[in-house]
């Protein structure tokens, strides 16, 4: 015989994981265009502005080198461990084949995965998915900070997901839009600067093993194209991502 409190019980589990997967699924209604364009703003700063950029910049890295590891699991080599540095640099250690497709898309993941990390959150804010990115960007720390393998970079990324958490959890709606937009919009942005930044490096020959001449070395391919493709893959997705998150403004007085 079934105790009378069993059913309610089972009936209040299933509610709450209903409601929690309504809540990721769901999808939110659009900030005001206002604040968007301020956050888009606050990005641009961010990016431009030298030292907020220097702390601004482990986020990038962490995208970066999470590409990297991502990449190279896909393509069945072993992923030792990544270590992300003060200074932002990092380095993501796979063991496999030192050549063919594998490698290749390993070395090429890097550079990419900011802006079109951007790009795939600028298409979940288009569908009103505001819950699911940040959820998903949780989701993506996590599985990062078990591959992490030095105490700066265990603390870049707690205190990266510390912050994703805490915006999710417990900020209201248009905090959390505020936030989601932010994060589109800067990686979108950010995608540039670090190849140009590479690119100088490269002109005065201070970046010999960059991901750029890891890939000319492996396909034989000059590195400056490397470079020029992952500056067309940044242009392009921040210009997709603007279309998308371009927010409807109120028409003028008069028309």
């Amino acid at each position: 015989m079934t105790a009378p409190n069993d059913e309610p019980g089972v009936d209040v589990e299933t509610a709450s994981i209903g409601q929690m997967w309504d809540r990721l699924t769901g999808t939110q209604p659009d900030p005001p265009w206002w604040l968007v364009i301020l956050v888009a703003l606050v990005a641009l700063a961010a990016v431009l502005h030298g030292r907020t950029w220097r702390v601004s910049r482990n986020v990038v890295t962490i995208a970066h080198e999470g590409g990297h590891a991502l990449v190279a699991l896909l393509t069945g080599r072993k992923l030792d461990g990544i270590k992300l540095h003060s200074d932002t640099s990092g380095v993501t250690v796979s063991r496999g084949k030192p050549h063919g497709p594998g490698m290749v898309f390993t070395a090429l993941a890097g550079y990419l995965t900011p802006p079109l990390l951007g790009l795939l959150f600028a298409v979940l804010l288009a569908f009103g998915k505001i819950t699911l990115l940040l959820w998903v960007s949780l989701a993506l720390l996590a599985a990062m900070l078990v591959m992490i393998r030095n105490a700066y970079g265990a603390l870049s990324v707690l205190v990266t997901g510390a912050v994703v958490f805490g915006v999710s959890w417990f900020a209201g709606p248009t905090l959390q839009a505020a936030f989601a937009y932010l994060a589109a919009c800067f990686l979108l942005l950010a995608g540039t600067r670090p190849v140009i930044e590479l690119q100088r490096m490269r002109s005065r020959r201070m970046a010999p093993t960059s991901d750029a001449d890891q890939l000319a070395h492996l396909t034989g391919v000059p590195g400056l194209t490397w470079v020029m493709l992952f500056t067309a893959v940044a242009l392009g997705s921040l210009a997709l991502g603007a279309l998308l998150l371009a927010p409807d403004t109120p028409p003028l007085p008069g028309v």
